[in-house]
Order: structure tokens, then C-alpha cells, then sequence
């Protein structure tokens, strides 16, 4: 329940902020409103449980992580977002797992499975097509796109760099850094300050809080809790699996949102095309994550040395 209610949000969360940024707020203004306040919940909640001590040798890497996860791949989500559609934001954000798997074979030296090229190939070209194949004009974005494929390697790599921190410490010091260090790389785009200067608070209607409320509070800080809580009850690779949910989710609430009233309609930017490569995405994720079986675990290490 928790990993699905986090998937709602997160698919939620595509299609509500693009009713805020960049009609009300720009997409710098708009990260730097998130990661500030989700840093200040996150500052509260250490403060007041943890105080954990962090070795100096692990600072920087706490540090680089943070402008990773919560500074640079946030300015480049929210300025994708701004560009393209929820749609194709809610698609191409589940590529993050095959980024997490290339990376993690040069970096971690995990091996790569048969299973895992296949993936990495389908759900790459799955997302070159949707970028240039599938577009609806009238609400996607090829630039828009790009950054958003951006942001999920550059998450990918935030993943892979915190994997040894995560076995060292709480997940919660482990958040709290991060989101400290992504603001201070935040307040020093130039861009943002651009952004909150041209932004009327003043004239921001009920809606417009609530939806900048949601995005802090629920799409952030609590989705960041409610992974921590399902993690010690699921697998990691259950967990991951969840990711196959975000297209049909996001469809799914546009239509709603769409109905109530609560977003603009995005529905035509659904077309067969469109469908047909985030099925082939679903399906290179769906590779990349499964995990090996017994007999079947040539790797790209291996190769050559073994005969499955």
C-alpha cells in the first residue's frame, strides 16, 4: 500500500506541477521552493530523532550526491516538465532502473545479464522513439524530452554514488545531507533568482499554494518516508518494480484530473504510437530488473570464461 500510494503521488505530482510552472512560477523558482522546504523537514525530522555523526570521509561524497539527486537532477525535471507533457514526463521517468544498471556496471562493477541488454536496448529505443516518433505537437516537447531523460541518468548516477552511504547510515542523514547540499547548488543558478523575481506571489490563488504544498510536503518529503518504510518490508526489487506503474498511473489521473477539473486536458497527447513505446520501455525496465536466475547468468564479465 505504501509503495502504490507513493506511485499515485509521484504520478500525480507530473501532472499538477505542470499547472503551476512556468504559467505561475518558473521551474528554477519552483526547485528551489521544493528542495528548500523539503530540506528544513528533513533538518526537523534529523535534528529532533537522529543527530547521527557522519565520518569526514563521507562528507564529500554526501556532498556531490546531494547536487546530483537533489539539485541538478531537480533543475532538470522541473525544466523538462515546464517543456513537454506529464505524459511523456511519467514515461520517460521509468528509464531511471536502466541508467542505474549502465552505471552501476562501470562504476559498482555489477555484472550485466542477458536479460539486462535486452532491456537497456528495447527501453532505449523505446525512448529515442518516443522522443521523436511519438510526439503530439501540441504539448510535447524534444528538448522538453531530453531533459527529462537527462535527469533520469543524472538520478541513476545519484543512486549508484549513494548506495555505499545508504549501508552506512540512516536513510533519513543520508536525505538531510543530500537536500542541504542540493540547495546550496539551487541558490547558486543564476536562473532562479530570475524566477522568484518574476513571480507574484501575491496573486497566486488558493489552488496554486495547494498544489506547491503538495509537491513539497507529499510528492517529496513523504514519498521519500514511505519508500523507506516499504523497503523494510519488500524486496529491492519489488520495490522497483513498482516504476512499471507511472504511465498507466499518469494516464489514468489525466483523465480524472482532467474531468474534476484540477488540470488543463492533456489527454490528446495520447495517441497509439505514444502507447506502443511506453509499452517497449515497460519492457526493457521489466529486463533490466529481473533478477537472474540459476543458469542463467552469463554477464558481460563473464563473457568468454563461461559456458551457462
Amino acid at each position: 500500500m505504501a509503495l502504490l500510494g507513493l506511485n499515485i503521488i509521484y504520478a500525480a505530482n507530473h501532472l499538477l506541477a505542470k499547472g503551476v510552472t512556468p504559467y505561475y512560477l518558473g521551474p528554477n523558482g519552483f526547485v528551489f521552493i521544493r528542495v528548500g522546504m523539503t530540506s528544513l523537514l528533513f533538518l526537523l525530522l534529523y535534528i529532533a530523532l537522529l543527530r547521527e555523526k557522519i565520518e569526514r570521509k563521507d562528507f564529500l561524497r554526501l556532498f556531490i550526491s546531494g547536487i546530483l539527486g537533489s539539485g541538478l537532477s531537480q533543475l532538470l525535471f522541473f525544466n523538462g516538465l515546464a517543456r513537454t507533457s506529464a505524459i511523456n514526463t511519467g514515461v520517460l521517468m521509468t528509464s531511471i532502473p536502466i541508467f542505474t544498471v549502465i552505471l552501476s556496471f562501470f562504476f559498482l562493477k555489477e555484472n550485466i545479464t542477458k536479460y539486462k541488454i535486452s532491456g537497456i536496448i528495447i527501453g532505449a529505443v523505446g525512448a529515442i522513439a518516443l522522443t521523436t516518433l511519438g510526439k503530439s505537437p501540441a504539448f510535447d516537447s524534444a528538448i522538453g524530452d531530453i531533459l527529462i531523460i537527462a535527469n533520469a541518468f543524472v538520478f541513476a548516477a545519484y543512486l549508484v554514488m549513494i548506495k555505499p552511504l545508504m549501508k552506512k547510515y540512516h536513510p533519513v542523514t543520508v536525505a538531510t545531507f543530500n537536500f542541504l547540499s542540493g540547495l546550496i547548488f539551487v541558490a547558486l543558478y543564476p536562473d532562479l533568482w530570475t524566477d522568484l523575481n518574476n513571480a507574484h506571489f501575491e496573486a497566486y490563488n488558493q489552488r496554486v499554494w495547494m498544489i506547491l504544498i503538495f509537491v513539497v510536503f507529499f510528492a517529496t518529503f513523504i514519498t521519500y518516508l514511505l519508500n523507506i518504510f516499504s523497503l523494510k518490508y519488500l524486496s529491492p526489487s519489488i520495490t522497483g518494480s513498482y516504476v512499471y506503474t507511472q504511465p498507466a498511473l499518469v494516464i489514468l489521473l489525466a483523465h480524472i484530473f482532467t474531468f474534476i477539473g484540477w488540470t488543463d486536458d492533456v489527454t490528446g497527447s495520447i495517441n497509439s504510437a505514444k502507447i506502443l513505446f511506453m509499452t517497449m520501455i515497460a519492457i526493457g525496465v521489466y529486463l533490466v530488473s529481473k533478477p537472474p536466475t540459476e543458469g542463467c547468468s552469463t554477464t558481460l564479465a563473464k563473457k568468454g570464461k563461461e559456458n551457462n
